[in-house]
């Protein structure tokens, strides 16, 4: 059984759509969520889901190896970043190397690095009467969205879209590709 640890900050619906494609499976399962954000909706959603989930603030991710430690005690093989804000500790890129998947609102290397995420992502692209955006997923390294493209999807963006429209074209390519990627990439590794 491969066991899954998702990290994340916000609403959670990523990590909503990865533990129901999972569901019932025999082969991979979510163990558990980390979130980063002491009143993040994706507590709600873990508790929905029947998945357990536990609040680690900035010292533990940097000051210590509290998370670390709550990972191995799941028992995770693998990272996934979902909405995860902050860039992930070295000793968590040590102990997974290239295990660690993450998730972006745009095509890397376009719009990527520390800020961009979520509505400034769609904000920029927008804003930059850019024809398209997408998503990328890939692997984590110690920099912001600069790891291995393991897989994009675009979308095309017109001029009447605004930020919130393509927020929602983004959120239905996460939906279709986001769960799928990881578990193409998980039996590619085994």
């Amino acid at each position: 059984m491969t066991r899954l640890a998702i990290l994340g900050s916000g609403n959670g619906t990523n990590a909503q759509q990865i533990t129901e494609y999972f569901a019932g499976r025999t082969d991979v399962e979510v163990a558990c969520i980390v979130y980063n954000v002491r009143d993040a909706h994706i507590a709600q959603r873990a508790k929905n889901l029947g998945i357990e989930a536990r609040y680690f603030g900035r010292k533990d991710f940097y000051e210590s190896t509290a998370v670390l430690d709550y990972l191995r005690e799941k028992q995770a093989d693998w990272v996934i970043l979902a909405g995860f804000l902050w860039l992930v500790p070295e000793n968590m890129l040590e102990a997974y190397p290239n295990r660690i998947i993450n998730i972006h609102p745009a095509l890397l290397p376009a719009y990527g690095g520390k800020g961009m995420y979520g509505h400034h992502v769609h904000e920029a692209v927008v804003a930059n009467h850019e024809h398209e955006s997408g998503i990328t997923i890939h692997i984590v390294d110690k920099h912001y969205d600069r790891g291995t493209t393991l897989f994009q999807a675009r979308c095309t963006v017109t001029p009447e879209d605004t930020p919130d429209t393509l927020a929602a074209k983004i959120h239905l390519l996460e939906k279709e590709h986001f769960p799928r990627v990881i578990d193409e990439t998980i039996k590619a590794r085994q």
